[in-house]
């Protein structure tokens, strides 16, 4: 057993042996393997060593090559670079040489005209010393002149200047009066075509008629004895009449008829047509006198309404007001030198209107300004004012356009017209209150017209004779030839027709024309 055990131990000992020489075996062969690669490696290393310091050695010996070629472009580009710098400073010094050339010539030249200016300025102060004296000279000449003139003449100097002021004043008057003249007449010649085409065709259009109304009402009865029946017992009908109308009734023995006077047209017209439709009837007593007045008025107020409507549309114009319709109306009834108002203010509408289409403005606004130019005298025996201004008023109150209430105020030149249907309305109120037949005057009144223009050209210096003509429309003027030129005729002919317009009423417009002629007479004995 113990041999078994030391064989057992044996042969694990041979066998650890055997292991041992195994893991030595391995060792040694693992070793030399590693020596071997070791050795390897480093005979690799140094031919790796001597390849890169080959490289390197061929960079540098590169480098060098590349380092003397970049200095020689170097050196050629700089050499380059030098020449052209210094054929640009050559041209460079050329050019400025030849301006310092230019600049020296000019240097001369301005050098010798400095010269010759003090040369001239030299001369020019000889010469101004010579005219110095030369002045003086004729100073004295002159003083002495003057002294001897004024001994002469025996005038002083300021009384010679006076003349002369005024003699030249005279002369230039005279001239400016012969180029006013031939402007005048020359503005005259073409105005006066123009105006008379437009003025003539606006006539020819307007074709209204041309009888006149009288302001005084009569009315025919049929026999003496219904004068009684209208005074009725102790005047009961008249006095009924005349409360009920706000008229009079003048009843004379004048056969026949009844005369109705009042102020208001309207209430005139009334008084008149109710008188009537009482002779008619026959029964005239108080009450059926109010009764017949109650019912014309209502009549007469249709009738002023439809004269207003019927005015308004025969002009073409719409859009007013009813109590400006209303208001017009009343102008049937109403007569101004015998002319009826509203037909006037028709024709006013239409002259207006083909005036202001034939110069090309509005035409509108000229006839609805020419049919409401005169909407005043309506109303001016009730309120206070002129009729221009009332009728202005009465536009504006009812919200007429501006240019209407001006043209309205403007048609007789109290105010400044501001537009051209303004003045054609004044052109256009001229024509129809001037056209034959249009208007009369009493004869009184037209003799102390005619009277009071001559008198007011009679009053100035150098007239001799003056003379109304053709109906008070020309006034004609014979001046003294050796007190007023053929300048101060013109002058003298302006000064007249300022004074009438401003003191003498008249319709339409007068022409003053004056007058001078030279006589010659000679006897042969």
């Amino acid at each position: 057993m113990q041999y078994a055990k030391l064989s057992s131990l044996f042969l694990f000992s041979e066998v650890l042996g055997i292991v041992a020489i195994a893991i030595a075996a391995v060792a040694v062969a693992g070793l030399s393997f590693f020596i071997v690669k070791y050795f390897a490696d480093r005979k690799k290393l140094g031919t790796a060593d001597e390849r890169a310091s080959k490289i390197i050695e061929d960079a540098n010996s590169q480098s060098k090559i590349l380092k003397k070629e970049a200095i020689l472009e170097a050196k050629e580009h700089e050499l380059k670079l030098r020449n052209e710098f210094e054929r640009e400073c050559k041209e460079k010094r050329a050019e400025i040489a030849r301006a310092e050339n230019r600049i020296q010539q000019k240097e001369d030249h301005l050098t010798r005209r400095i010269d010759e200016v003090s040369n001239q300025q030299e001369a020019l102060k000889e010469k101004d010393r010579e005219l110095t004296t030369k002045l003086e000279d004729i100073s004295k000449q002159h003083e002495k002149m003057l002294v001897q003139l004024e001994r002469v003449s025996q005038m002083s100097r300021e009384q010679a200047k006076q003349e002369l002021v005024e003699n030249i004043q005279e002369e230039a008057r005279k001239d400016a009066a012969v180029l006013v003249r031939n402007i005048e007449n020359t503005a005259k010649e073409e105005a006066d075509k123009k105006a008379k085409e437009i003025i003539g065709l606006a006539i020819q259009k307007c074709s209204t008629e041309q009888a006149t109304e009288m302001t005084v009402s009569v009315v025919p009865l049929p026999s003496d004895d219904m004068k009684a029946r209208i005074i009725g017992r102790e005047g009961r009908n008249i006095r009924t009449l005349e409360n009920a109308t706000g008229i009079e009734l003048i009843i004379d023995d004048t056969p026949e008829v009844v005369i109705v006077s009042g102020f208001d047209p309207v209430r005139r017209e009334v008084a008149r047509v109710s008188l009537e439709k009482l002779i008619q009837d026959g029964r005239i007593h108080p009450a059926r006198i109010e009764e017949t007045v109650e019912k014309v008025k209502k009549e007469i107020d249709q009738q002023i309404k439809e004269a207003g409507e019927s005015a308004m549309f025969e002009c073409g114009i719409f859009g007013l007001h009813p109590e400006v319709v209303k208001t017009l109306g009343r102008l049937k009834f109403r007569t101004s030198y015998g002319q009826n108002v509203l037909k006037h203010s028709i024709e006013v509408s239409h002259i207006a209107g083909v005036m202001a289409a034939e110069l090309g403005v509005d035409v509108n606004m000229a006839k609805r300004a020419g049919l409401l130019h005169d909407l005043g005298k309506a109303v001016d025996f009730e309120i206070e004012g002129t009729h221009m201004q009332i009728g202005a008023d009465i536009a504006k109150k009812y919200r007429e356009n501006a240019n209407i209430v001006n043209a309205i105020a403007a048609h007789h030149g109290d105010v400044e017209p501001k537009t051209i249907e303004a003045i054609l309305v004044q052109a256009a109120d001229s024509v129809s209150g001037a056209r034959p037949g249009a208007r009369r005057e009493t004869t009184t009144n037209y003799v102390k017209r005619l009277q009071k223009l001559e008198e007011l050209a009679g009053d100035f210096k150098g007239v001799d004779n003056c003379y109304a003509i053709q109906a008070g429309r020309e006034i004609r003027v014979i001046v003294k030839p050796e007190q007023v030129s053929d300048s101060e005729a013109l002058f003298l002919a302006k000064d007249i027709a300022k004074k009438i317009e401003n003191e003498l009423e008249y319709p339409g417009q007068i022409k003053v024309n004056v007058i001078r002629e030279t006589r010659a007479t000679e006897f042969a004995k």
